[in-house]
Protein backbone atom coordinates (compact mmCIF):
# COMPACT_ATOMS: atom_id res chain seq x y z
CA UNK A 1 0.00 0.00 0.00
CA UNK A 2 1.41 3.25 -0.99
CA UNK A 3 1.53 5.85 1.83
CA UNK A 4 2.23 9.57 1.14
CA UNK A 5 3.30 12.46 3.98
CA UNK A 6 3.61 15.90 3.59
CA UNK A 7 7.03 17.98 4.01
CA UNK A 8 6.39 21.17 5.96
CA UNK A 9 9.19 23.83 6.45
CA UNK A 10 9.90 25.47 9.66
CA UNK A 11 6.70 27.78 9.57
CA UNK A 12 4.14 24.80 8.63
CA UNK A 13 4.35 25.66 4.92
CA UNK A 14 3.88 22.92 2.52
CA UNK A 15 7.10 22.23 0.60
CA UNK A 16 6.02 19.33 -1.03
CA UNK A 17 5.29 15.27 -0.54
CA UNK A 18 6.72 12.44 -0.52
CA UNK A 19 5.19 8.98 -1.41
CA UNK A 20 6.53 5.40 -0.04
CA UNK A 21 5.11 1.77 -0.28
CA UNK A 22 6.72 0.84 -3.76
CA UNK A 23 7.54 -2.59 -4.26
CA UNK A 24 11.03 -1.36 -5.25
CA UNK A 25 11.69 0.40 -2.33
CA UNK A 26 11.85 3.84 -3.88
CA UNK A 27 10.36 6.71 -2.15
CA UNK A 28 9.19 9.88 -4.97
CA UNK A 29 9.06 13.37 -3.88
CA UNK A 30 7.26 15.52 -5.11
CA UNK A 31 6.75 19.56 -4.89
CA UNK A 32 3.64 21.26 -4.12
CA UNK A 33 2.37 21.39 -7.46
CA UNK A 34 2.53 17.73 -7.82
CA UNK A 35 5.82 17.86 -10.09
CA UNK A 36 8.08 14.89 -9.43
CA UNK A 37 10.97 16.31 -7.86
CA UNK A 38 13.26 13.15 -7.81
CA UNK A 39 13.42 10.25 -6.03
CA UNK A 40 15.39 7.40 -3.32
CA UNK A 41 15.99 4.13 -3.27
CA UNK A 42 16.50 2.18 -0.17
CA UNK A 43 18.24 -0.87 -2.16
CA UNK A 44 21.38 1.10 -3.66
CA UNK A 45 21.10 3.41 -1.09
CA UNK A 46 20.98 6.59 -3.37
CA UNK A 47 19.19 9.58 -4.26
CA UNK A 48 18.64 11.07 -7.89
CA UNK A 49 16.54 14.23 -8.91
CA UNK A 50 13.55 14.66 -11.61
CA UNK A 51 15.92 13.79 -14.37
CA UNK A 52 17.69 11.32 -13.06
CA UNK A 53 21.10 12.60 -12.42
CA UNK A 54 22.53 11.04 -9.00
CA UNK A 55 22.33 13.78 -6.22
CA UNK A 56 24.01 11.29 -3.02
CA UNK A 57 25.34 8.10 -2.78
CA UNK A 58 25.04 5.67 0.06
CA UNK A 59 22.36 7.93 1.23
CA UNK A 60 18.42 7.10 0.42
CA UNK A 61 17.74 10.61 1.63
CA UNK A 62 14.75 12.61 -0.86
CA UNK A 63 15.04 15.58 2.24
CA UNK A 64 17.95 16.40 -0.24
CA UNK A 65 15.78 17.24 -3.07
CA UNK A 66 13.28 19.44 -1.20
CA UNK A 67 14.85 23.30 -1.23
CA UNK A 68 13.31 26.23 0.39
Amino acid sequence: MLKMEYVLDGNNQILGSTTSGFPNGDIVARDRSGRILGHSNNAFENTRDGEGRLISRNSADVGLLFRR
